[in-house]
């Protein structure tokens, strides 16, 4: 049974308005967000992936990963892809005391910054954060970057099909779609992400970097 909305519910970003769960958009831009990663098991078939289609994805990075894999985050900033903060150990922040989740962005933002990246693009994973948390957060300087989309590629009860409906049935100009980078979203992630990007863009949309 599913328990997470495709769609954001609006009342969501209503109540956070200093959140970004899209982008105003007058040319039917995209932005193709990845979780999690970069992994050694799914991320060659990412890149490769959007260098046959010649789409620029955003990538929210766990720092353990950055650190682990360090040659798989080169390739997706040398291919001119943006890598984005994801804390250093994927915390829930629901489940984590302030000092300890921002200790751990910090953590990731190094692994970050020891790349080169300097963008502070910043994702709670779950999409959980505490008010007080995304407030600090936000003070020093991050965005927060949330979802309207999401496509479910992780819920390996759902079909490839079903994922693939879920992926574009909600899409619209500035919609911001979530997809994983991780071994739970890889049997739906390959069969989902080369007949959505094909898709979209036959449709005359543009994928852009945040």
């Amino acid at each position: 049974m599913r328990l997470y909305p495709v769609k954001t519910p609006y009342i969501l970003e209503r109540l956070f308005p200093h959140y970004t769960w899209k982008r105003s958009s007058s040319n039917n831009s995209i932005y193709l967000t990845f979780d999690d990663g970069p992994t050694d098991e799914l991320n060659p078939f990412i890149i490769s992936t959007l260098k046959e289609y010649e789409v620029k994805a955003n990538f929210f990075c766990v720092g353990e990963n950055l650190r682990k894999n360090r040659g798989e985050a080169m390739k997706l900033i040398d291919q001119g892809h943006r890598l984005g903060n994801h804390t250093q150990k994927h915390l829930n922040g629901w489940k984590t005391g302030m000092k300890t989740y921002l200790d751990s962005i910090d953590l990731c933002q190094e692994n970050l910054e020891q790349l080169g990246v300097t963008v502070k693009l910043f994702r709670p994973p779950y999409g959980r954060i505490t008010k007080k948390q995304g407030q600090a957060v936000l003070k020093q300087g991050y965005e927060i970057i949330m979802w309207d989309v999401l496509s479910g590629d992780f819920d390996q009860n759902l079909s490839k099909e079903k994922c693939l409906k879920n992926s574009m049935k909600y899409i619209g100009p500035g919609s911001i779609i979530v997809f994983h980078d991780n071994v739970k979203a890889e049997s739906n992630l390959k069969y989902v992400l080369p007949r959505f990007l094909e898709q979209m863009l036959s449709e005359g949309n543009n994928f852009e970097l945040l």
